[in-house]
């Protein structure tokens, strides 16, 4: 049995490679990167791997029995790379295919969807065994404000009262790792979660309480959330969609109350409280 994780230079796909060291340490690894020069990982097998490439796809498949198919960074051009990756991995003889798709993706008012929901139904036509993870919102995606939250007295948004169940990114990569190397999983849709929402009004609260001075939370029209975001360095497209992704969780859109996702990993999610601690300046 030979593993291969795309995007192992990312920061989830070196996260299932470290998760899959601990899990099955004497299971070959293959790390499937565009640079691969630019990643060096104890005892993986790095090679080039490049979506607008396609002449380097099936090759860098070569042996692998199960493809952990993390979804592509390059929003807008998810379906057809990934449509690249599914047909190499049916070249190139690949059993199984793992994916990271998005929490409720056929339903979910997220513009992220539309493209994981085309992967899944690519996945469903390929002919290859497959298990879909739909990945809810990394709890890091909202600590890594936690900086600026403490340069300028508050922390910002637009998602209301929405209740937010995100997990730590290792959470999923830890369900990942459990996926790939555990047998009964194939044909699964799994929705992953944090097991304890809560609202960006919690969030701030519990900032407040672990930097000792208050940092409330301040809830944005989401053009003028936009705006900040701009004004924060962030260009206008991506300020537009972290907005838009902020009223859809108002709606709950990011929200879900299963337990998946510690049920795969054999744990409690990682806490909001650890997160936030994580994430001050040290």
């Amino acid at each position: 049995m030979t593993f291969a994780i795309t995007g192992i230079s990312g920061q989830l796909g070196r996260l299932i490679a470290d998760s899959l060291a601990t899990r099955a340490p004497d299971v070959p690894l293959v790390g499937l990167a565009r640079t691969p020069d630019s990643v060096a990982i104890d005892g993986v097998d790095v090679r080039r791997f490049d979506y607008d490439d396609p002449a380097t796809l099936v090759p860098a498949l070569a042996g692998v029995d199960t493809l952990m198919l993390v979804s592509s960074s390059a929003v807008g051009q998810r379906e057809r790379q990934h449509r690249a990756v599914i047909d190499a991995a049916n070249a190139a003889g690949v059993g199984r295919i793992v994916y990271t798709s998005l929490l409720h993706a056929g339903t979910s008012a997220l513009s992220l969807a539309d493209e994981h929901v085309a992967t899944e139904r690519a996945l469903a036509g390929a002919g290859i065994a497959h298990t879909i993870l739909r990945n809810g919102w990394y709890t890091e995606n909202y600590t890594a404000s936690v900086p600026p939250a403490l340069a300028h007295g508050a922390f910002v948004g637009s998602a209301g009262d929405g209740r937010i169940a995100s997990a730590a990114r290792a959470d999923y990569a830890d369900a990942a790792a459990a996926v790939l190397v555990e047998d009964g999983h194939a044909g699964q849709v799994y929705e992953l979660a944090g097991d304890n929402a809560y609202t960006l009004t919690d969030l701030a609260a519990e900032l407040s309480r672990q930097a000792g001075r208050d940092i409330p939370y301040v809830d944005l029209p989401e053009a003028d959330y936009a705006t900040a975001l701009v004004g924060a360095g962030l260009p206008q497209p991506l300020a537009a969609a972290l907005a838009s992704y902020d009223v859809a969780a108002a709606g709950g859109a990011l929200f879900h109350d299963g337990d998946a996702l510690s049920r795969l990993i054999g744990r409690p999610t990682t806490p909001l409280a650890t997160s936030i601690a994580a994430a001050l300046p040290r």
